[in-house]
């Protein structure tokens, strides 16, 4: 097999997603460090550099007249905050005041939208560096028009970065779109690899790890939709008439949605299949082709990534005639006892080969989309109104930036405190430490600390290494460019790796002021005691429990349901169309059943006595996994119909006990006794349709008849949800009220 050669891989090298990042940053440190080589000010190398970082924290993905308006922005708020720290440097009881105020304040602007949460974290940011360049002033006896100096020299190394952001999104403007396109396929093609397993017609096999495996494989998958759908807003706005040069993400974009829906989808119990037709291949012969399709998607991401043809492989289409094949079969068998649940193998594949069909006719050409509703909700506000309602609707203590804004102000206090109190040199690295590591919640906060003091353990030593190596300014200015490289490359996946690599660039930059073999230590000191500080702030001070707030998550799960099988019923009954309103339904669900793989994965890492509900909240999200299996079958399949009585009394029944259940876990209220013999009655009802029924009517009837079934299991999650153990049973057996 022949060596690529080095054209190409360069060209993978450029195609990978944070390549273009990383370029960015390293052209942004190279040049600031070549001029200040140059102009012989290698003293003010560490506060452009810092500047840079502040910057490059608050950059976010938009087009080149949006990245202009953010960075004016930034640097407005950079000013005033390194002005303000200056000003009242000076007056401690005036600096904490204007400390807690504007940490609390900044906090807030995390409810305007991702945009303005960077900006926030990065200006927060500027000030602790403006503190540190203050304190090193003062030690080493610096005159007071020194303080401006290195205030304005952090304001030159953010304007420099902001302005070769502007150039470079202006130049590759639809680069990001791709990228996020790309990942998405990659996360989705993973997802259809893990539904496959589900198919394995394996006796004994634990279907809920897979499950929940799957769950939160799904939230991956969720999470780049709604990275792909922002880079596509911020393109495009919010008008949805794209053109031919954007057609193909809009395509690509919506392709993405339907085989989401479609791999989503459960059209029967996977136990059940394994046991009818466990002496059949036909299970494997799904297992293989859904296999394929999720390896044709993840080759579809990677031709995106890097601008090359995709080709569909023949082995699917195989695949696929193979399935027929076997199910040909076992309809010549006729057997009696397969009969209905063969219509449900039917069913899933024509959903395969839905799928195997849009791969197949799938190309990366420009093509524009026409009579399509293409246009995308946008839910950051955009005129002063609706920011100063977002704002003052976070102004409660229930509210989650609220209670965040409370404890990074205090977190801080008490740092400033501490180190006032161990006259600590190098001090304001606790803040510094404090504020990166102290999260939202405590179980983000508990993984961030660990990953921080490893991290520092591994930069010191690095450090150590590399200054006893390289004694020459030369040497160590190299390294400390590549230090800051890693970082950003990092940062996001991999805090460990990032928290070294930006102590090695601190440290080396700072041994260009004096003897950097004297700030390792404090370095470690003040790495451990802000640690620490953000600890205790994340475990007292109005702490966020993620099993507190579970009810919640999970009654947005069950709203959201309802609304989405009201969306998919008004299908059936007007017709299909791929309209905003329901792919807004669509989207809530599984953005709902995301939001609950998240809050259980964090709570995980929160102490025993908080989340006592931990397993009924694992049970509920494999069931809530479930519904929306079966839900989306129901979305992949729909059409207009002629719906009879007991369909459109079952569609009702289950919206307002879906929504009947939300409501009751919104407000932590046990759920009333209903008598699961009716539903039980409806769902055999359902099940008995005529035989010449169209295969559609036969999928609406039996997808409503498995919601049914479903719901008694999930209303005895919820309740333990909401109950603590031992009153389960006790509620579940009271009796049940009129009308219910």
């Amino acid at each position: 097999m022949p060596k690529p050669s080095i054209e190409s891989r360069l060209g993978r090298l450029w195609a990978h997603e944070k390549a273009s990042y990383g370029l960015r940053v390293l052209i942004a440190l190279g040049v600031a460090m070549g001029g200040c080589w140059y102009g012989g000010q290698l003293a003010a190398l560490p506060a452009i550099f810092l500047g840079i970082i502040a910057s490059a924290i608050a950059e976010t993905d938009d087009n080149w007249l949006g990245r202009t308006k953010s960075v004016l922005l930034s640097l407005l708020c950079f000013a005033l905050s390194s002005a303000a720290v200056v000003w009242l440097f000076p007056h401690p009881w005036a600096f904490v005041a204007g400390l807690a105020l504007s940490t609390f304040a900044l906090t807030l602007l995390g409810a305007l939208g991702e945009r303005y949460a960077s900006i926030a974290q990065a200006t927060v940011a500027l000030a602790i560096y403006t503190m540190i360049g203050l304190d090193q002033h003062h030690a080493i006896g610096g005159h007071p028009a020194d303080a401006w100096r290195g205030s304005v020299l952090l304001l030159l190394g953010a304007a420099w970065y902001g302005l070769l952001s502007i150039v470079w999104s202006a130049l590759f403007a639809n680069r990001p779109v791709r990228e996020r396109l790309a990942r998405l396929f990659e996360v989705l093609g993973e997802y259809l690899r893990r539904k496959a397993d589900l198919f394995e017609p394996v006796r004994g096999e634990d279907l809920h790890a897979r499950r929940l495996a799957l769950a939160e494989q799904n939230a991956q998958v969720v999470a780049a939709l709604n990275a792909a759908k922002a880079a596509i807003l911020s393109r495009f706005g919010r008008s949805g008439r794209p053109g031919v040069q954007s057609g193909l993400y809009f395509r690509l974009y919506y392709l993405a949605q339907d085989f989401h829906e479609r791999a989503s989808s459960s059209h029967y119990p996977y136990d059940a299949l394994t046991e009818a037709f466990f002496h059949s291949d036909v299970l494997y012969r799904c297992r293989r082709l859904l296999a394929l399709q999720g390896a044709a998607c993840i080759a579809l991401g990677q031709a995106l990534r890097l601008r090359q043809p995709f080709v569909y492989a023949d082995s699917s289409r195989q695949a696929t005639d193979d399935l027929r094949q076997s199910l040909d079969f076992l309809h010549a068998r006729a057997d009696p006892a397969q009969a209905r649940l063969l219509g449900s193998l039917e069913l899933l594949a024509s959903n395969l080969q839905g799928i195997e069909r849009r791969l197949s006719e799938s190309s990366l050409s420009d093509t524009p989309l026409d009579g399509i509703d293409t246009r995308l909700r946008d839910s950051s506000p955009h005129t002063l109104r609706e920011m100063g309602q977002r704002l003052l609707a976070q102004l409660t203590p229930g509210s989650v930036l609220f209670r965040h804004g409370v404890r990074m102000a205090v977190a801080l206090l008490a740092g400033y405190a501490v180190m006032k109190l161990m006259h600590a040199h190098n001090g304001f690295w606790i803040l510094l430490t404090t504020a990166f590591v102290c999260r939202p919640n405590y179980g983000a906060t508990r993984l961030r600390l660990v990953q921080r003091i490893a991290g520092t353990l591994v930069g010191l030593g690095a450090t150590w290494a590399l200054m006893q190596l390289f004694t020459g300014v030369e040497m160590q200015l190299l390294l400390a460019l590549l230090a800051a490289l890693l970082f950003f490359v990092t940062r996001t996946d991999r805090y460990l790796l990032a928290t070294a690599a930006i102590t090695v660039m601190a440290l080396l930059c700072f041994n260009l002021l004096g003897d950097g073999f004297v700030l390792l230590w404090p370095r470690l000191v003040d790495t451990l005691v802000g640690c620490l500080i953000a600890a205790l702030a994340s475990f007292l001070i109005l702490p966020d429990w993620q099993g507190r707030r579970l009810h919640q998550v999970i009654a947005n799960v069950m709203a959201s349901g309802s609304r989405y099988l009201r969306e998919v019923l008004g299908q059936y009954a007007q017709g299909q169309r791929d309209d905003l309103n329901y792919r807004i339904a669509r989207r809530d669900m599984h953005n709902a059943d995301a939001a609950l793989s998240v809050a259980l994965s964090n709570m995980l890492r929160e102490p025993g006595y908080v989340r006592r509900n931990l397993d009924a909240g694992f049970r509920f999200l494999a069931l809530s996994n479930v519904l929306l299996g079966y839900l989306s079958a129901l979305g992949a399949h729909r059409e207009k119909l002629d719906l009879d009585a007991q369909t459109r009394e079952a569609g009702d029944y289950l919206q307002r006990a879906l929504g009947g259940i939300a409501d009751h876990l919104a407000r932590r209220q046990p759920l009333p006794a209903v008598d699961e013999s009716v539903e039980a009655a409806m769902a055999e009802a359902l099940d008995d349709y005529a035989e010449d029924a169209l295969p559609k009517q036969r999928l609406l009837r039996t997808q409503l008849a498995l919601v049914l079934r479903l719901l008694p299991r999930l209303r005895a999650a919820a309740q333990e949800v909401v109950l603590q153990p031992g009153a389960v049973a006790q509620a579940t057996t009271t009796p049940a009220p009129a009308g219910q």
